[in-house]
């Protein structure tokens, strides 16, 4: 396989599982932590190397597509390599592989910065280090990134989620683990929906869902314990059954963008496990509210 290796290898629990019956996009991003550090470590660029020299790796964005539903119990593996090496970051490739069948579930590309663990400036790899991640190159093989328009301000924008950073929400390294981002964004896309009509009750009753197909993910600053965050989402787009929302992460004590998502997803039949039209109320009242 080149330079993959394997970073992860595991199961979906019962409860790492939403009310869509497959595992949260959250938890994928759990995986995306224990495989980063994996790949990091075989490059000497993990955990030891941040106590040692005082850097650390801070995610600046994540390109998630989502192809083939987990479910409970199913078993899953991640290999991970290195597609670009960048003067002050690394962009990794992640596939999650289903291993029961050997189908790739899902693809990320994440970028990765290599920074100052105190003050957080960009810092230059060494020769070697550059050798050593061009050991690791792979060549990736995904649908590549698709640019589309987004709104330049929040006119539009509703609240959709509203907390505190807690201080068990940290990785190993000392930073919010990018699950407790993906969280909160889960929340907002669930407030977001329920807005045009898929409401919780709806979905119950008639066996709906919403099933996200794609993420990009922006990181652009660092949250701590005890930050007050707030997110507010806009749909920027309606089709016969697919939904494009736009989500903005603030640091409400600051007034700092912290993190962006768009959020791609279908309205899902529960029994089919296919997308399914929505219905003409529920679609007229999501045009109504779209953000240009």
């Amino acid at each position: 396989m080149g330079g993959w290796l394997e970073t992860y290898r595991g199961m979906v629990y019962r409860w790492e599982v939403d009310h869509n019956d497959h595992l949260t996009v959250a938890f994928y991003f759990a995986r995306l932590g224990d495989a980063v550090l994996g790949l990091l470590d075989a490059l000497d660029l993990g955990l030891g190397y941040s106590r040692r020299r005082g850097r650390a790796f801070a995610t600046a964005d994540c390109y998630v597509r989502y192809v083939r539903e987990l479910r409970v119990g199913d078993v899953m593996h991640i290999t991970s390599g290195v597609l670009a090496v960048e003067r002050d970051a690394l962009v990794l490739g992640h596939k999650v592989f289903d291993t029961e069948t050997g189908e790739v579930c899902t693809t990320v590309e994440q970028r990765v910065r290599h920074v100052d663990a105190r003050r957080g400036a960009a810092r230059a790899f060494t020769p070697a280090q550059r050798r050593a991640a061009e050991g690791r190159r792979v060549q990736w093989d995904a649908p590549p990134r698709e640019h589309r328009p987004r709104p330049r301000g929040l006119e539009g924008f509703r609240d959709s989620s509203r907390d505190t950073v807690r201080p068990d929400e940290l990785d190993v390294l000392g930073r919010v683990a990018l699950m407790h981002y993906v969280h909160r964004f889960s929340a907002a896309n669930t407030q977001a929906t329920a807005v045009f009509g898929m409401t919780p009750g709806y979905m119950r009753t008639e066996r709906r869902g919403f099933s996200t197909f794609e993420f990009q993910l922006e990181f652009f600053g660092a949250l701590r314990p005890g930050d007050p965050v707030c997110v507010r989402s806009a749909l920027v787009h309606v089709g016969n059954s697919s939904m494009r929302l736009f989500h903005v992460m603030t640091n409400e004590r600051t007034g700092e963008r912290a993190a962006t998502l768009e959020q791609l997803g279908v309205h899902l039949d529960m029994d089919a496990r296919r997308p399914t039209p929505l219905p003409d109320a529920i679609r007229e009242k999501a045009k109504a509210i779209l953000v240009a």
